[in-house]
């Protein structure tokens, strides 16, 4: 029951394993960070995955709103670039505009690199707990085919 718990996500309705993925400019996974039940909130995740200690002084840290990193970030001298959005603006400034369909483009990126990921059947399936203990290694080797394959970047 306590594994059950720990594992729902609300955002899915069902039970999950979260991971943090960090995804390099040309598509390929750098980082994964060990399975989460997906009860546990990102910022967790992240902040104790270890992800922030591969961070170099000027790194730029694309994410979604829920990642409330930014003073984390700041004492490595990284920063977090979060898409805006405009709702309830009635304009936009055409340096939002442009920034905005730059960080698209990425997020464009990294949708099909975790796409990539998910088409794996292994990771389709519903896993019985008694092989729960191999998730972590599932994953990485998932990660490693799909970074064989070419770079989900146009050149």
């Amino acid at each position: 029951m306590t594994a059950r718990a720990q594992t729902w996500s609300n955002y899915e309705h069902n039970n999950t394993i979260k991971y943090l993925i960090g995804i390099s400019p040309a598509g390929a996974v750098t980082f994964l960070s060990e399975g989460w039940g997906g009860r546990v909130p990102d910022k967790k995740i992240t902040m104790e995955s270890g992800f922030l200690n591969k961070l170099h002084p000027g790194d730029c840290v694309l994410a979604d709103r829920g990642f409330a990193i930014h003073d984390e970030l700041a004492t490595r001298s990284a920063f977090l670039q979060i898409h805006k959005f405009t709702r309830g603006k009635s304009q936009t400034s055409g340096k939002d505009v442009h920034q905005s369909g730059q960080l698209s483009n990425v997020r464009i990126h990294v949708a099909r690199v975790i796409g990539q990921l998910k088409k794996f059947k292994i990771l389709q399936c519903t896993l019985p707990i008694s092989h729960i203990d191999l998730i972590n290694d599932i994953m990485v080797v998932v990660s490693a085919i799909a970074n064989l394959n070419s770079s989900f970047v146009n050149k």
